[in-house]
């Protein structure tokens, strides 16, 4: 997915209805970033409750949907207007990804083991 360093990344800051779907999520990216920036632009979205996240992915023909959820622990999220997307890079996808505070990368539940 992220294999180029063309890909621009943006958190949807806020929380979002987690029963959207790709169309909902489209329809929320939409107005963040002009179409023609689109390409292999990534969107970040978080639930209310911090415990999951859907990923949108431009990938040239359409978006593809990705979707994650912790058993335990929560996703970090910044403290940022709704409205304005916030870039970050593929590092702090990743570590966001694994529950780690990107902003200062210390693991907010460590895992029980790894697989």
């Amino acid at each position: 997915m992220l294999n180029s360093s063309s890909h621009k990344i943006y958190l949807c800051t806020g929380h979002t209805d987690m029963r959207k779907s790709i169309n909902g999520l489209s329809l929320l990216a939409e107005p963040l970033v002009p179409k023609q920036n689109w390409e292999g632009a990534v969107f970040v979205f978080r639930g209310k409750n911090a415990t999951r996240i859907k990923i949108l992915w431009w990938d040239g023909q359409g978006f593809c949907l990705f979707y994650k959820r912790f058993e335990r622990g929560k996703f970090i999220w910044p403290n940022a207007p709704s409205n304005k997307p916030l870039s970050i890079t593929r590092g702090q996808l990743s570590m966001l990804l694994e529950g780690i505070d990107w902003r200062t990368p210390t693991w907010s539940k460590p895992p029980e083991y790894a697989g």
